[in-house]
């Protein structure tokens, strides 16, 4: 169950990162954080924090909540 929310949501930001034409290092920059961060977050190696999911979120331009939408 816990891998499976991860690659979840590491699904979604790449999705979400796609549509906006972002490379991995623009989306880090944007959100503030190390341009492999977001390419562990894609590949379901982190689990990442609150405070870093608001982060990617905003930087996304999308909500918290539609991470976590069905």
């Amino acid at each position: 169950m816990k891998r499976e929310v991860l690659i979840k949501f590491g699904q979604k930001v790449r999705e979400e990162r796609i549509r906006l034409d972002l490379s991995q290092e623009e989306l880090a920059g944007r959100a503030g954080v190390h341009r492999t961060y977001i390419g562990m977050i894609e590949r379901a190696e982190k689990n990442i924090t609150l405070e870093n999911i608001e982060k990617i979120a905003k930087a996304l331009k999308i909500s918290i909540a539609d991470f976590f939408g069905s």
